[in-house]
């Protein structure tokens, strides 16, 4: 379980890091996006943000498990969110792919830390 773990955990941090970097950097596909759920600019690099602060903590998770915990449970909220806002404007599934697909991964890595929630 712990390499399925690890693979997990680096999964997410890999995607929050590229996804978060994307939209503080304000990659077009992100600056699109924001502007089909309609949502301000300065919430895309605020949500950019977020994500990076979900990434140092998934990092610092490798040798503290609880923080990985904890940032896989506020990473799996803002994908829920990030569901939310694509269905509140009904973009089609395969816009929805990459942040169900993370909080399915994020739900995993909560599961497979659970015995560490009470840690911290």
């Amino acid at each position: 379980m712990y390499i399925l773990t690890v693979i997990l955990q680096g999964w997410l941090l890999f995607s929050m890091g590229f996804f978060g970097g994307s939209k503080i950097a304000g990659a077009q596909h992100q600056v699109e996006l924001f502007e089909s759920i309609k949502l301000p600019q300065w919430f895309r690099v605020f949500t950019g943000c977020v994500q990076i602060a979900g990434c140092i903590g998934l990092l610092i998770g490798y040798w503290y498990p609880e923080v990985a915990a904890w940032s896989a449970i506020f990473i799996g909220i803002m994908m829920l969110a990030a569901l939310l806002s694509h269905l509140r404007v009904k973009h089609p599934i395969a816009k929805m792919i990459p942040a169900l697909l993370n909080l399915v991964i994020a739900i995993a890595v909560v599961l497979l830390y659970a015995d560490e929630l009470s840690n911290l």
